[in-house]
């Protein structure tokens, strides 16, 4: 089954040219360490989700490029071509020569219905190409105009017309620093329509990941094509075939459906994060030995402690073992697919921190700094508090697991 990917905006595009390229490394890796029937296996399974295939061989990915301006999706055309392995379809891009100006409601009031008819058109016919279509992961950022607006307001059409599709949506969480002024404004009106539209979204925070690359990957100076790369090694780890746990000789024909139906367990919660280990250079690893146990241990910890990294895992953080029955009262061949430890590790942990944010924002909001940028564009102060309302619902129910 074939996932469709729609990249927004210049974060969405860099950093979908990035994942394809991992994607396409991983699987047509020189130094597998599989027979060769594995290696063959595998890479068809990866092929059918991500790429088409050309008459003369070549690979294509099922991708669709949007900006509002011409030079990132130029770049992100020829970087592609240019590798030699696989490329982007010749048809599969949008893009104009007037940028959103870093404004959400450009983005989503002027650019979306503007152009709604051709970006539409470009992804009826990427999933026309696929013989069973399985969903859609858009990847785009909360900060600018065109990857927060356009794309919220293209998750809603991708609802519209495919409604029995998964929709994850990879939101790219700005520095905390700041990177545009009205980034607060453009994340929470981001994330109250996509909570409405999409059925996942998975966030990467800039700030944990530019923490992995100075200290884990130990980069000096660390580029935004370092932090894409990391990123995209995440993203690329967790859409990658596995073996089903029914089957351990075929690969999962439903990765999005999986990830959903384990990680999802309620409309109410489609927040989803990323963990993952080893973290470190690629040429570090021929000097590390790691055994599968080990691995699982941090990894765990580092889910159960709410770090971002191996580095400053928080040892003494035990899983809350109240809530659950005691092992003779387990119904029989019952699995628990909730993790309450992650659960209460909201309550314990998330509470402050996320409160605290959208308190930021809900400052910025009282004071009216910079709200006329919205209301002119069509946006009134009634979608602004729509939107804080339904955040600190979610908030609520949280913290209420």
């Amino acid at each position: 089954m074939s996932i469709v990917t729609v990249q927004l905006g210049q974060c969405g595009n860099q950093v979908g040219f990035e994942v394809f390229d991992a994607l396409y490394s991983d699987s047509y890796c020189s130094q597998g360490l599989c027979s060769k029937k594995e290696n063959e296996a595998y890479q068809a399974s990866c092929k059918e989700r991500f790429f088409s295939e050309e008459e003369n061989g070549v690979l294509v990915a099922r991708s669709v490029l949007v900006d509002m301006e011409p030079k990132v999706i130029n770049q992100t055309l020829s970087k592609a071509a240019q590798s030699g392995r696989w490329k982007y379809g010749q048809h599969a891009c949008f893009c104009q020569k007037q940028g959103s100006g870093n404004n959400w409601a450009y983005g989503y009031s002027c650019h979306g219905p503007k152009h709604e008819e051709s970006i539409m058109n470009l992804i009826r016919k990427e999933v026309e190409k696929c013989d069973s279509l399985h969903g859609f992961s858009i990847i785009m950022s909360m900060a600018g105009g065109t990857g927060s607006g356009l794309g919220a307001f293209i998750t809603q059409n991708l609802q519209d017309q495919y409604p029995n599709a998964l929709k994850m949506n990879q939101v790219i969480w700005p520095y905390g620093t700041g990177e545009v002024i009205v980034q607060n404004y453009n994340s929470i009106l981001t994330l109250s329509h996509l909570y409405r539209c999409s059925d996942a979204l998975l966030v990467h925070e800039n700030d944990a990941i530019h923490k992995i690359c100075a200290k884990m990957m130990n980069i000096r100076q660390i580029s935004f094509n370092n932090i894409n790369q990391v990123l995209a090694h995440q993203l690329g780890s967790m859409f990658q075939p596995t073996y089903s746990a029914e089957d351990s000789f075929h690969y999962r024909r439903n990765p999005l459906g999986d990830l959903m139906e384990h990680l999802v367990p309620h409309p109410e919660f489609k927040m989803l994060g990323v963990r993952n280990i080893p973290q470190m250079a690629e040429n570090s690893l021929p000097y590390s030995t790691f055994t599968w146990a080990g691995l699982l241990k941090h990894l765990r910890q580092m889910l159960i402690s709410n770090a971002k990294m191996e580095e400053g895992i928080d040892w003494q953080v035990r899983p809350p073992l109240a809530r659950l029955p005691a092992l003779g009262k387990m119904p029989f061949n019952k699995e628990l697919h909730f993790d309450t430890s992650i659960a209460n590790l909201v309550i314990l942990r998330g509470k402050d921190v996320h409160c605290a944010d959208l308190g930021k924002r809900m400052l910025q909001w009282k004071l009216r700094s910079y709200v006329y940028q919205y209301t002119k564009f069509g946006i009134e102060e009634e979608d602004f508090l729509d939107s804080f309302s339904l955040l600190e619902q979610v908030i609520a129910s949280y913290c209420n697991l």
